[in-house]
């Protein structure tokens, strides 16, 4: 059901809570990569521009929970946001206490201020009812812009929103744009529909293919995670990454699929080396891949294959890299993967959705990101999506 969004409100005049994703990397105390403070920009700009009071809330990093670390303090996101919105973003002290509701007090119309970070107390990630309600008391319209986090029942995603029960609580223009994309997507593609998983582990996407196979044309699997699917029929993987615990449900996997319409596709061929090093040697292997060397890309044969199917396709969805894309010449396998993402989406006008995490890390490294599209800010998030789960940080907000 549709979610009332931070447009459906009025806003002037009233404070509004807003958990946002600014989870952003930092190098030498500055943030190195801005994409999810900018992405929420948008929402940010459709409350101060409409005169509301903004206060923004967010974690970052993992501190212990027992207070105030530096090495995770906020204050570089604030900055940079004050850089994005060309006027101050004052941080306070903490999330809680006297200093954050005096600073939420003197807002005036248009002004922004951020909460320290949420995960310096162990309330947040325990989704304690006590800590949530000191935080919801500052505001008067409680705003869920932080797609990232939403598959987690933190404090700031679910005891808030819970505890401003009576007040507005709606969705900012990024959440809502995720799950229509996402939710779309699986429940009403265009086809012929393709999933294109890859990563580490079979283990991250079990439920995922599961869904998919009852939903997809074909899952085109990459990365080490098809070693495992390899295993479990049998073919030497050498050295390569396999989940030993998991090649029974690997194997579970193959069996299903060779009863649903879907095709599970794995590799042709690979591209092995002894170590993930620019300077190793390299040889192709098609059905067996020698003892001492890994599998750490798709070959050829397959780049081929999948990127014929994927130029036919109407319908994407992309979640982890093809191989070790961070270290040539392991990252051939993603990014021609990705260039064929592109040309689907550029020459064909395919609706392409990149799942988060090191898929839209690669997109960012070939330079790719606005040629697909959408990229999604979270990959933990998305991959849920994926499996069909629901979000109840979303399911307890407001319906249009």
């Amino acid at each position: 059901m549709a979610k009332k969004t931070i447009a459906d409100v009025e806003v002037k005049g009233k404070r509004v809570l807003m958990r946002v994703d600014f989870n952003v990397p930092l190098e030498g105390g500055r943030v190195s990569d801005d994409r999810r403070i900018r992405a929420a920009l948008e929402t940010i700009h459709c409350v101060v521009d409409r005169g509301g009071r903004l206060i923004l809330m967010s974690h970052l990093g993992r501190p212990e929970g027992s207070g105030f670390e530096q090495a995770f303090s906020l204050k570089p996101a604030a900055e940079r946001l004050s850089e994005l919105l060309g006027g101050s973003v004052p941080l306070a002290g903490d999330c809680i206490g006297d200093e954050a509701e005096a600073m939420a007090r003197s807002l005036k119309d248009g002004d922004v201020m951020m909460l320290e970070n949420l995960r310096f107390h162990k309330g947040e990630k325990k989704g304690d009812a006590d800590f949530a309600a000191r935080i919801a008391q500052l505001g008067d319209i409680y705003c869920n812009n932080a797609f990232g986090t939403c598959h987690r029942e933190h404090a700031s995603m679910v005891a808030v929103p819970r505890a401003m029960a009576g007040k507005p609580r709606v969705v900012g223009f990024l959440v809502e744009k995720e799950i229509k994309y996402l939710s779309e997507a699986i429940e009403n593609p265009r086809r012929p529909f393709y999933a294109v998983l890859g990563g580490a582990k079979v283990s991250d996407k079990i439920l995922a293919i599961e869904n998919l196979l009852t939903k997809v044309d074909a899952i085109l699997v990459g990365g080490a995670m098809a070693y495992t699917f390899l295993a479990a029929e049998h073919k030497k993987t050498g050295a390569s990454l396999v989940e030993d615990d998991r090649v029974k449900d690997a194997r579970r996997i193959i069996d299903e699929a060779a009863k649903s319409p879907a095709k599970l596709m794995l590799p042709l061929d690979h591209i092995c080396g002894q170590e993930i090093s620019h300077n190793t040697m390299t040889v192709i292997s098609r059905e067996v891949i020698p003892d001492a060397w890994m599998g750490l890309d798709i070959g050829p044969r397959t780049i081929t294959l999948y990127s014929e199917l994927i130029a036919n396709a109407k319908t994407v969805i992309w979640n982890g890299p093809m191989g070790a894309f961070e270290t040539p010449p392991f990252d051939v396998g993603t990014k021609e993967i990705a260039l064929a993402v592109a040309r689907a989406t550029l020459l064909h006008q395919a609706t392409t959705i990149i799942g988060g995490g090191d898929s839209a890390a690669a997109l960012e490294k070939f330079n790719l990101t606005e040629n697909v599209t959408h990229v999604s800010t979270g990959g933990g998030a998305s991959l849920e999506m994926l499996e069909g789960r629901k979000f109840k940080s979303v399911e307890l907000l407001d319906d249009q």
